[in-house]
C-alpha cells in the first residue's frame, strides 16, 4: 500500500509540474506573431513565435522556433571576404535616431549574429579569454540599419554602408566599420527553443509605440570587401511571411 501511495504521489506531482510548465510555455509564448512550422526551415531559424514586451524601462526582444535557438553556427572560410554571418533580427518602425544614428536612415532592427570569420564587437570580450578580437562566432547584438539595394539582389537588403569621407551620426559603440552597425553589448540568453535579449531605452514609449516583424537570415560580406558592404542573401523565414511589420508591442 505504500507503494501504491508513493507511486500515485509521484504521478499526482509529475501532473502538476507538467501542467504548470505548460501554462508557463504557453504565458511565455502569448501574444506577439505567432507563426506555423516550416519543415522546409532549418529547425534553429524556424520561426514560430516573436514579440517584443516591455517592463519598466526595459523592452524583451523575443523568438522562439520549432528546434533549438542559435544550435547552428556558420562554418569558418578563414577570410572576411565573403565570409557568413547567421543572424536573428527583429525589423522595427523604431527611427534609428532613437540608438544614436542619423534619422530616418533606414530601417532599425535589433539583431543576434554570429560570424566566426571576424570580429565586430571590440569593446567586449564575450569568451572571456583577454583577447577582444577573436569571439565573433559567439552569438552576441547589434543595431543594424537596412535598407534596400538591388546590388545584394532584387529588391534584397543590405545594412546601409557609410560613403568614403561622410560623417554621419553614430552611437558612441560603433565598432568602425563602414556602416550602420551598433555593438551595445546587450547580451542574448539561449534556452532551449527561446532567444531573448533585454534592451534599455530612455524613453521606453518609442518602443510601445513601434511596429516589429520577426526574421532569421544568412548574410555575406561582399567578396570584394566594398559597399554594398553586408548584403541579406537569403532570408530563411519571416515571422509576418512578408516583412510587413505587424507586430505591436505588448500586444
Amino acid at each position: 500500500m505504500k507503494n501504491a501511495w508513493s507511486t500515485l504521489y509521484l504521478a499526482a506531482a509529475l501532473a502538476l509540474a507538467t501542467s504548470t510548465a505548460l501554462a508557463h510555455d504557453a504565458a511565455h509564448h502569448a501574444g506577439g506573431i505567432k507563426t506555423e512550422a516550416a519543415k522546409a526551415v532549418a529547425a534553429p531559424f524556424d520561426i514560430v513565435h516573436t514579440k517584443i514586451s516591455t517592463k519598466g524601462n526595459i523592452a524583451i526582444f523575443h523568438i522562439a522556433v520549432s528546434g533549438k535557438a542559435g544550435a547552428t553556427r556558420p562554418t569558418a572560410s578563414g577570410k572576411l571576404a565573403g565570409s557568413s554571418v547567421f543572424s536573428y533580427v527583429w525589423p522595427t518602425t523604431i527611427d534609428p535616431s532613437v540608438v544614436g544614428f542619423e534619422p530616418k536612415a533606414g530601417i532599425l532592427a535589433l539583431a543576434v549574429t554570429s560570424h566566426p570569420d571576424f570580429d565586430d564587437t571590440p569593446l567586449y570580450d564575450e569568451n572571456g579569454d583577454g583577447d577582444v578580437g577573436n569571439d565573433g562566432d559567439l552569438w552576441h547584438s547589434h543595431w543594424v540599419v537596412l535598407t534596400p539595394d538591388d546590388a545584394c539582389g532584387k529588391g534584397a537588403l543590405k545594412v546601409v554602408d557609410i560613403p568614403a569621407g561622410a560623417k554621419p551620426r553614430l552611437p558612441k559603440t560603433w565598432p568602425g566599420l563602414p556602416i550602420l552597425l551598433d555593438s551595445p553589448g546587450w547580451s542574448p540568453t539561449f534556452k532551449g527553443d527561446t532567444l531573448e535579449v533585454r534592451v534599455p531605452f530612455d524613453d521606453i514609449g518609442v518602443v510601445k509605440e513601434s511596429k516589429f516583424d520577426g526574421v532569421t537570415a544568412g548574410l555575406r560580406v561582399n567578396a570584394s570587401v566594398h559597399a554594398p558592404l553586408l548584403c541579406v542573401v537569403d532570408v530563411f523565414k519571416a515571422a509576418s511571411g512578408n516583412l510587413s511589420l505587424p507586430g505591436h508591442p505588448d500586444k
